[in-house]
């Protein structure tokens, strides 16, 4: 992690979280590093003075208290080393995988993960919705939930999204577009950085923008 440091990299971002709880884990992704051995990689690296994000799958064969058991480990690391961006709950989509005959969560759904994640997780600066995982509309809903992150203009080229069954077939939008999807949502675009650094502040939503 020092090399990696020295060689310049200032972030890790947050997948392979999944769900911490072993006996979830074990079912949907064995081959994965622990949960243990994930949140020890990120507290490294917050102490070598790197940040990070988080990520939660939901949504699946998970229960409510693997949710609140994964979100207080982070937030018990998080009060250790401050050193977490944005928590990131992820949508399980069942399209072309080995649960396809899971159902998927109802958007009513979605949106009290990420309104619990944003009171409960009251140490991290952001929460995001991931709109190509989404749906344009279903993360612009979420900026009503206690969604303050979007993310940002995309082109997936993999398609390993849509190839999931996510809401956006060719997942690709203009800064254009989501400047003003956020004003519709009577929400202040800001173009960010990866370390949350404002790039360019689209200033504040006038009545005559809202249609």
């Amino acid at each position: 992690m020092q090399y990696l440091k020295d060689a310049g990299l200032e972030s890790l971002p947050g997948g392979g979280a999944e769900i911490f709880a072993p006996e979830v884990r074990e079912q949907i992704c064995a081959d994965k590093i622990d949960g243990t051995g994930w949140l020890h990689i990120h507290q490294t690296a917050h102490e070598l003075g790197m940040q990070s994000n988080a990520t939660m799958l939901f949504g699946h064969i998970e229960k409510y208290e693997h949710r609140i058991d994964h979100m207080s480990r982070l937030r018990d690391l998080q009060d250790q080393t401050n050193g977490f961006n944005t928590f990131i709950p992820l949508k399980f989509r069942n399209g072309d995988n080995d649960m396809s005959h899971v159902t998927e969560s109802s958007l009513i759904e979605d949106m009290k993960m990420y309104a619990i994640a944003r009171i409960y997780l009251d140490n991290f600066p952001h929460i995001k919705a991931y709109w190509p995982m989404l749906g344009r509309q279903n993360a612009q809903l979420a900026l009503s939930f206690g969604v303050n992150d979007i993310d940002g203009t995309i082109d997936d080229t993999t398609k390993i999204y849509s190839m999931a069954g996510s809401e956006e077939q060719t997942p690709s939008m203009t800064t254009e577009e989501l400047v003003v999807l956020i004003k519709q949502a009577r929400r202040r675009p800001v173009e960010r950085g990866t370390l949350y650094n404002v790039i360019k502040d689209y200033g504040t939503v006038e009545a005559a923008e809202i249609v």
